[in-house]
């Protein structure tokens, strides 16, 4: 849930809010009737009216529909708004909604439990043909040498503190992802594909896929990087990625137990996976690094460490010819979007 105040950073976010208007108006006429899941504190369901909506009804299960019901009366809109307080899950209308909107994502689209409100919302609240808005999401991962960015993870834990031995608390930082800024110039591969979400026919919560590069320029790989580009509408788009304007939503992070060096020519495999458990995602990342056949019979025998078994957890890098980094973090700490 957010505050009020963090209901104020998403609107004032002018990017996105003017994204989703523009989706909106393209869908809505005077016989639409709309369903704003999440509605917060209003601002698309009175955005939905303005733009001529019969009938508009604004789920959010958080206190801050207190606000939207002051706010839409303040607007002269509180007879043509219904709020619904509650899980849209939970709800039932008297009527079928033309049109569905709804941004209850976080920094990725697997936040809580928006994959499956989206799907039960589709199949019970939506009319058939109905609109939705976001149609789609894809999402984006590659390697980063961003060697600040781990620093902040790392730093804290990498040696004694006070005379003490904190590595135990270096395990637990480096499994988890954390919301970051990264710059183009800081991505070592081109980004590839790892899922794309097609809210018309989306049914499961959870994601996972493999990705596969040749490395092109040699760098140190320090975590990999993960953004969205969503389609809200015909012509409609909005994304995080590196180097577009500056989101609230910020990129994930998902750190490497060690940075890893790589070499042209290098292959290298990342495993990236999220499943809801309960109410929140469990993520895994594995990254495999395969060395050039040139480069490994270069290496001295003495030089290469045996790669043996690898559990799920504990993780471990090791072995030269096949070099394994997995990591896995739930996001029991929910990472909220801020202002910053």
């Amino acid at each position: 849930m957010y505050s009020v105040s963090g209901y104020g950073c998403m609107i004032a976010d002018r990017v996105r809010t003017d994204a989703y208007a523009r989706a909106l108006r393209l869908a809505v006429n005077s016989e639409s009737v709309v369903l704003d899941i999440g509605t917060g504190t209003g601002i698309f369901a009175m955005l939905a009216c303005r733009y001529g909506a019969r009938r508009v009804y604004a789920v959010e299960p958080d206190d801050a529909i207190e606000v939207a019901r002051s706010v839409a009366a303040a607007n002269g809109l509180a007879d043509r708004i219904e709020f619904i307080q509650g899980y849209s899950t939970r709800i039932t209308l008297p009527e079928k909604a033309d049109v569905m909107i709804s941004d209850f994502r976080g920094v990725l689209p697997l936040f809580q439990h928006h994959l499956r409100s989206i799907s039960d919302a589709r199949g019970r609240l939506l009319a058939p043909g109905g609109t939705l808005i976001p149609q789609r999401d894809t999402l984006w991962v590659t390697l980063a040498e961003a060697p600040e960015l781990y620093r902040k993870h790392t730093d804290p834990w990498g040696e004694e503190v006070f005379g003490f031995d904190m590595s135990a608390a270096r395990q637990v930082v480096v499994n988890t992802w954390q919301k970051r800024r990264v710059e183009p110039e800081q991505l070592l591969l081109p980004p590839r594909c790892w899922a794309t979400l097609d809210y018309a026919t989306i049914e499961s919560p959870n994601v996972g896929a493999e990705v596969r590069w040749t490395v092109e320029r040699e760098g140190t790989a320090h975590g990999l990087a993960a953004w969205f580009d969503a389609v809200l509408g015909e012509g409609v788009t909005l994304s995080n990625a590196p180097g577009g304007p500056e989101l609230i939503y910020g990129q994930v992070f998902f750190p490497l137990l060690r940075p890893v060096e790589l070499a042209v020519g290098d292959g290298v495999a990342v495993r990236l996976s999220a499943d809801l458990v309960g109410e929140d995602y469990i993520w895994r990342w594995e990254t495999r690094v395969l060395e050039r056949a040139i480069r490994r019979a270069s290496r001295p025998t003495s030089s290469r460490r045996r790669s043996g078994a690898r559990r799920f957890h504990p993780n471990a890098c090791a072995g030269s010819r096949r070099r394994t980094c997995r990591s896995w973090a739930r996001t029991a700490r929910r990472i909220v979007l801020s202002c910053r």
